[in-house]
């Protein structure tokens, strides 16, 4: 979650910004899909705006199912959303791979979620 400077004097996070930070990543296909770990009680929100960054710089996708249900469970019962990057990257929605694998997005708009589990 964090990388230090070349000269190792200084550390910072890798994502996950409140403050804008030029992260320096290339935009990145990502994999046809991705996953996002979240609660019950946000799905009402989800399904009407999508998924947004709120205060941070950007949303955070999962890889892999498993990794989004730990990050859902840190608030509750978790609910795992599918998200069809494949149609995203398509549509011109663009995808970057912090240092620490972690996908990162602007938004995520409800038609690109295709499954709720």
């Amino acid at each position: 979650r964090y990388a230090f400077s070349e000269d190792g004097t200084r550390i910072r996070a890798v994502q996950g910004h409140s403050r804008s930070v030029d992260l320096d990543l290339p935009p990145t296909l990502p994999p046809s899909q991705l996953f996002h770990g979240t609660v019950e009680r946000f799905q009402a929100a989800i399904r009407e705006k999508g998924l947004i960054k709120g205060t941070r710089q950007h949303v955070h996708l999962s890889a892999d199912r498993d990794t989004a249900d730990l990050v859902g469970r840190r608030r509750g019962q978790p609910v795992i959303l599918t998200i069809d990057c494949t149609a995203m990257a398509d549509a011109d929605h663009r995808f970057y791979l912090s240092e620490n694998s972690v996908w990162l997005t602007e938004h995520v708009p409800p038609r690109f979620i295709i499954a709720w589990d």
